[in-house]
């Protein structure tokens, strides 16, 4: 214990805390990796348009920061708000674009509307869900 700082031991014992709990969250993503996994892969690597990243909310968050890192490593990624995709945005969506959908209910009603658009585009689409 630092008798100098005792809250600067409790800060760094939090953040032990915090870093192991995170490091077990991403362990155990390892059993969760199968065949569509793969398949992500293969239609990201095969795609002949843009990336384009879409989700609500707290995920629409993360799916602003994926695309920018696709666009940092070479791949030409768009973030589209569902919301704003339904009112006039959907044709930044082609057939030979790979769409990314990040929702953590998986039923988030602006994205399952977006969805069904996306389809009739003829654009692949890879869901990230928390709820299977």
């Amino acid at each position: 214990m630092n008798p100098a700082n005792p809250k600067s031991d409790d800060a760094i014992d939090l953040a032990r805390r915090v870093i192991e709990t995170e490091a077990q969250a991403i362990l155990g993503l390892i059993p969760q990796l199968g065949p569509s996994f793969t398949k992500a892969i293969d239609l990201l690597q095969g795609c002949a348009g843009h990336v384009i990243v879409t989700g609500m909310g707290k995920s629409g968050i993360i799916a602003r920061k994926l695309s920018a890192t696709f666009s940092s490593t070479g791949t030409s990624a768009i973030f589209l708000h569902p919301a704003e995709a339904l009112h006039g945005d959907l044709g930044v969506v082609q057939a030979g674009d790979v769409v990314v959908a990040l929702s953590q209910s998986g039923e988030t009603e602006e994205l399952v509307r977006l969805l069904a658009a996306i389809r009739r585009i003829g654009a692949r689409l890879i869901s990230l869900t928390g709820n299977p």
